[in-house]
C-alpha cells in the first residue's frame, strides 16, 4: 500500500524575517548550516515547521535562508546563504543533483548497488538523509521542517532517480506527521515492499529492512571497513562485536575466514545476519566459514570469553554511539577504554583489534589515544596500522559534520607496562 502525500501543505507560503548576532552571522557566512534559537535577536513572527526563514544581516540584506523549526534548538536549517533564492522544485532538484554527482563512482559501480545519496547537512540538506539499496530509495528526515517540503523533494528524487518506490522514515524525536496522514515506515511512491529488500555491496548481497530496520534498514557508512575486513580475513577466526545484520561477518567469510562468531542484544537482528551468510552460499568461502551467533551484552558476552580464555585472530569492535551530547564524552570515551580492554583480551597475540566510533563529539584523536591508554593499562603491546574515516557517499561538508573513525591495531604478545605510538 501506496500513502499519498499530495495533501501536504504547499511550502514557501510564510517567510520570516530572522535577524542575529554577529557572532551567529560570522559562523553562517563560514558555512555552518545551522542557526541556534539563541543565536536570534529577532523574528518577525511566530512561525510553524517548515515555513522559510530569511536571515538579514545589520545593513537589512539578505544573507542566508532556511527552514525555521520551533522545535528545536536549532531554530533553523540553513539551505542556502550569500545572494537571494527561490526555494521551489527548481532549487530541490539542483541540489540533489548536486549529491548525486558527488556519488557517480558508485552509481557506476554494478556490484554495489547501496549507498547513500544525500547525507543531511553535509550536502546542503540539513535534516534530510537519502538512502538507495537497489531500486529503493529511503528518506529518513530528523526535523518536521521537511514535511513541508517533502512533495517537491520526492517529486525531484522520482525524475532524477526513477527508483521503483520510496519509502519515509522518521526520527524518534520527529513528530508532525499524523497530521498529515505519514508514519514511520510508509511507503510513498510505488508498491510498499513485501519484504527485505536486497542489494548488492562489493558484489556481495545483503538484506535490509527498510521499513522497521535500524537507521534506514542497514549501516551503509562502514561499506569500506568491511572491504578493509574482507581483505585480511584469510584464514582467520573472527569475531564480530555489536554485529547487527551482519555486514562485517559476511565480508570476513568472503575473504576466507575460517569463522565468525557475531554478538548483539538483538536476537532479530542476528536472524538477518544469518539471512546474509545465506544470500552468498554460492561462494565456497562462505559455505565453509563456521558461523556461531550469541545473543547478549557486549561487555558481558566479552568478559565470559576472555574468562573461557577464548581468542581469535580479529576482534571486530562496533558499538553505537556512547555520546549523545557533549556532556556525555567522558563517560563515553571510559566506555571504549573498557570496550578495548575486553577486546584485546579475546584477541590473539600477532591478531588484529578494530574499534570504531560513531560518536560525533568523540574526536579522532581522543578516541585513538583511549584506545591506546586501553591497552596500555591492560599490558598489551599493540602496533598501530592505520586509522579510517568518512566513505566517499557519507562526506564532510562542515566542521562538525564528521563521526565516523576505526583504529586497527597489531596485537603484540602482552608485557607489562609496553606501549607502542604507532608507525
Amino acid at each position: 500500500m501506496t500513502t499519498p502525500i499530495g495533501h501536504l501543505p504547499e511550502p514557501g507560503e510564510r517567510r520570516l524575517a530572522v535577524r542575529v548576532t554577529a557572532d551567529a552571522m560570522r559562523q553562517i557566512r563560514g558555512g555552518s548550516p545551522w542557526l541556534y534559537d539563541g543565536s536570534i535577536t529577532s523574528v518577525s513572527h511566530d512561525g510553524e515547521p517548515g515555513d522559510l526563514a530569511v536571515i538579514f544581516d545589520d545593513k537589512r540584506k539578505f544573507a542566508a535562508i532556511g527552514l525555521w523549526d520551533p522545535t528545536s534548538p536549532i531554530r533553523v536549517k540553513l539551505l542556502h546563504r550569500g545572494s537571494p533564492t527561490q526555494i521551489d522544485g527548481e532549487f530541490w532538484r539542483a541540489v540533489l543533483s548536486n549529491s548525486f554527482d558527488r556519488r557517480a563512482m558508485l552509481a557506476d559501480d554494478p556490484d554495489t548497488t547501496a549507498y547513500r545519496l544525500v547525507h543531511g547537512e553535509n550536502d546542503a540538506l540539513p535534516g534530510l538523509i537519502v538512502d538507495r539499496y537497489d531500486q529503493t530509495l529511503v528518506v529518513k528526515i530528523y526535523t518536521p521542517a521537511w514535511f513541508a517540503h517533502l512533495a517537491d523533494v520526492v517529486d525531484a528524487l522520482t525524475e532524477l532517480q526513477s527508483p521503483v518506490r520510496i519509502v519515509l522514515r522518521l526520527s524518534r524525536s520527529v513528530a508532525g506527521g499524523e497530521t498529515f496522514g505519514l508514519s514511520d515506515g510508509d511507503t510513498i511512491v510505488g508498491p510498499a515492499p513485501d519484504g527485505p529488500v536486497l542489494f548488492r555491496e562489493r558484489d556481495l548481497t545483503m538484506e535490509a529492512d527498510v521499513v522497521h530496520g535500524e537507521k534506514t534498514g542497514h549501516f551503509l557508512d562502514q561499506r569500506d571497513n568491511r572491504a578493509l575486513v574482507r581483505s585480511m580475513a584469510e584464514g582467520a577466526s573472527v569475531l564480530d562485536v555489536f554485529a547487527s545484520t551482519g555486514g562485517f561477518s559476511l565480508a570476513a567469510a568472503a575473504g576466507g575466514a575460517t569463522s565468525v562468531h557475531l554478538i548483539d542484544q538483538s536476537a532479530p537482528a542476528l536472524e538477518t545476519a544469518k539471512r546474509n551468510l545465506a544470500h552468498n552460499h554460492r561462494l565456497g568461502e562462505v559455505r565453509r566459514c563456521q558461523v556461531h551467533t550469541t545473543v547478549g551484552d557486549a561487555f558481558q558476552v566479552l568478559g565470559d570469553l576472555a574468562k573461557r580464555n577464548e581468542q581469535y585472530d580479529i576482534v571486530i569492535l562496533d558499538p553505537p554511539s556512547f555520546a549523545g551530547n557533549q556532556a556525555a564524552v567522558p563517560r563515553a570515551l571510559a566506555a571504549y577504554a573498557r570496550l578495548a580492554r575486553l577486546g584485546l583480551a579475546v584477541a590473539k597475540p600477532g591478531g588484529t583489534l578494530i574499534q570504531a566510533s560513531c560518536s560525533s563529539r568523540v574526536t579522532t584523536d581522543e578516541f585513538v589515544s583511549t584506545v591506546l591508554d586501553a591497552a596500555a593499562s591492560a599490558g598489551v603491546d599493540v602496533h598501530e596500522r592505520r586509522r579510517t574515516g568518512h566513505a566517499v557517499d557519507h562526506p564532510i561538508g562542515f566542521e562538525f559534520g564528521a563521526y565516523l573513525k576505526a583504529v586497527y591495531l597489531s596485537v603484540r604478545a602482552p608485557s607489562a607496562g609496553s606501549r607502542s605510538s604507532g608507525w
